[in-house]
């Protein structure tokens, strides 16, 4: 897990001060998208790895207990920003980082938008169907119906907007983004 090994002490500390300070941002944006920073620096760290690493090496590197460690790799396994690898020789489990920052980016808010819009989506189904039910209830009250229709149109808006964003998702998932917008070689 050591790859600074034969450097000179000056060189070690310059590298793992640069190193440090791309954890700490890593870990620092990923908390804007609800990743604990701890998970954030794990994932850092990871990234820097010159290869696939043991639940105890990333404990041991981090100095966090093998059940945080644990608990991390399981998110990362879950937003697919790691993978479980086979390594030769060892009875222990193997990560390592996927390092398509792209695909770590579209695989994310798939995930957590797609289960966003199915709930909302659900949600403002039921919605749909009590009102036209209080529609068709309530149909010769004039202002009430006024007030429901409004309210109708503004639950169609919303899921107008959650058929795009399904659509967005969809682009994201098989990779049309990047029709739209390239990935920098």
């Amino acid at each position: 897990m050591n790859d600074l090994e034969g450097l000179a002490p000056e060189q070690i500390e310059r590298i793992s001060k640069v190193r440090e300070r791309v954890i700490d941002s890593i870990g620092k944006n990923m908390d804007l998208y609800g990743i604990t920073l701890s998970i954030g620096h794990l994932y850092g760290n990871m990234y820097f790895n010159q290869g696939p690493v043991t639940l105890d090496e990333l404990s041991k590197a981090m100095g966090m207990s093998k059940t945080s460690m644990s608990t991390g790799v399981r998110t990362l396994l879950d937003l697919k920003m790691i993978d479980k690898v086979w390594g030769k020789g060892t009875r222990k489990d193997l990560f390592e980082v996927s390092s398509d920052w792209y695909q770590n980016f579209s695989d994310y808010f798939s995930i957590k938008w797609r289960k966003a819009v199915e709930s909302n989506m659900n949600v403002l189904s039921k919605a749909l169907t009590e009102l036209r039910a209080m529609k068709e209830e309530y149909g010769g009250q004039e202002e009430l119906s006024s007030l429901l229709y409004k309210d109708e149109r503004k639950i169609e808006d919303a899921i107008k907007y959650y058929r795009w964003l399904l659509k967005l998702i969809e682009a994201m998932e098989t990779g049309k983004i990047y029709d739209l917008i390239p990935k920098e070689e």
